[in-house]
């Protein structure tokens, strides 16, 4: 594996920073998860886009720079070191752009991806439903065929949906074969959440954030263009969907490597526990351990610019990286000591970091796949 960046990508680099540093806004935004926040968010996705930073890997006739992985992971290095804001399209783009660029059809990549880009739409995902959480081949929600009506009729709740409360559309699996094995029978349906039957119900959080949802579905109907993959192959368009949550582009090594960063920062700036030799060895430990994920990313993006695209060992990747962020968040606070409830910054972060591991599947089914799939244990 070769660690060093040619002269094109120092020079793409740098291009990053000096608009990055021009256009970053002095301030940080509302939370996204607000809706106040989210219509901010949206602008801020709109400068990016104007600027094609939005999807650089993406093609230009989408908005994108056709850049390389390579060239996306310097980006998302420059922008988490810039401390720009929140991406609240990051289900769209990171999630679903990547399974739409692989199953969608010429017609449905031209009429979704640059709308995505810009944050004109804007995706929540429904998978979670109250009876299945991380099981998601439990699901209950159903598609019924309505030939009379050209399209079919969509039945049951979503629920857990991020920033549903503001989207625009739900991207999500229903049951289309009840008489099919668990992992059957499932198709992958694109909704406008304006649909006539389709009842989005927001609901706090004990943050005071407001943007998750419940998703009611009452004999909603959407046309054939809006199945993604083929009906009842929902099971494997889902799973390309969990590689992108789980694996490489839902969480850049950026992300960690500025948090530890920002760490070491706090730490020379003193903190209640600042002198403590345990704190001060977690804060060489989260540096260590965001530098070994950064490391890790790039042998992964190694091995797929080879054609050994990441598989199922996307879910150690989930778990390393979703328990990372607890620990970061979890060492600043043990070096704030009793001045951490008034740093609202580390504060929010923790709180959002205790929930990787359980959106993206659970770390424990996530375990259940590694004993089974990766270290070919056999099952209870």
């Amino acid at each position: 594996m070769d660690l060093t960046w040619s002269p094109q990508e120092q020079v793409f680099r740098a291009d990053v920073r000096e608009w990055l540093e021009a256009n970053v806004p002095p301030e940080p935004l509302p939370s996204g998860d607000t809706r106040e926040g989210f219509a901010r968010h949206l602008e801020w996705e709109r400068t990016l886009f104007d600027a094609r930073w939005a999807v650089v890997s993406w093609p230009e006739e989408y908005g994108g720079r056709g850049a390389s992985l390579w060239e996306w992971l310097i980006f998302e290095e420059e922008y988490y070191r810039a401390g720009a804001p929140q991406r609240v399209t990051q289900n769209g783009i990171f999630l679903l752009a990547p399974t739409i660029f692989e199953f969608g059809t010429v017609a449905q990549q031209d009429r979704l991806l640059a709308k995505m880009a810009s944050g004109e739409e804007s995706w929540c995902q429904g998978w979670s439903e109250p009876d299945a959480g991380s099981d998601l081949a439990g699901i209950r929600s159903t598609a019924a065929r309505d030939d009379s009506a050209g399209g079919w009729r969509l039945n049951g709740q979503k629920t857990w949906t991020t920033r549903g409360a503001f989207c625009t559309h739900l991207f999500g699996l229903f049951r289309t074969d009840p008489s099919a094995e668990r992992h059957r029978g499932l198709t992958y349906f694109l909704v406008p959440l304006d649909t006539p039957g389709v009842t989005v119900r927001g609901f706090g959080r004990l943050d005071g954030d407001e943007g998750f949802a419940e998703v009611f579905f009452e004999d909603a109907l959407v046309t054939d263009d809006l199945v993604l993959g083929g009906v009842d192959q929902g099971w494997s368009v889902a799973m390309a969907t969990t590689g992108s949550e789980r694996g490489l582009t839902l969480r850049s090594p950026g992300r960690f490597t500025a948090t530890a960063e920002r760490l070491i920062a706090l730490s020379r700036d003193g903190g209640a526990n600042s002198t403590d030799p345990l704190t001060r060895a977690r804060i060489a430990q989260a540096y260590i351990d965001a530098e070994a994920y950064r490391l890790q990313t790039l042998q992964t993006v190694t091995r797929a610019t080879a054609g050994d695209p990441p598989g199922v060992e996307s879910s150690l990747t989930k778990v390393f990286w979703s328990e990372l962020d607890v620990r970061l968040h979890e060492t600043a606070l043990a070096l704030l000591g009793y001045e951490a409830e008034l740093d609202g910054a580390w504060m929010k972060g923790y709180e959002f970091a205790l929930s990787g591991p359980i959106y993206a599947g659970t770390n424990e089914i996530q375990r259940n796949v590694i004993a089974e799939r990766v270290l070919g244990l056999p099952r209870k």
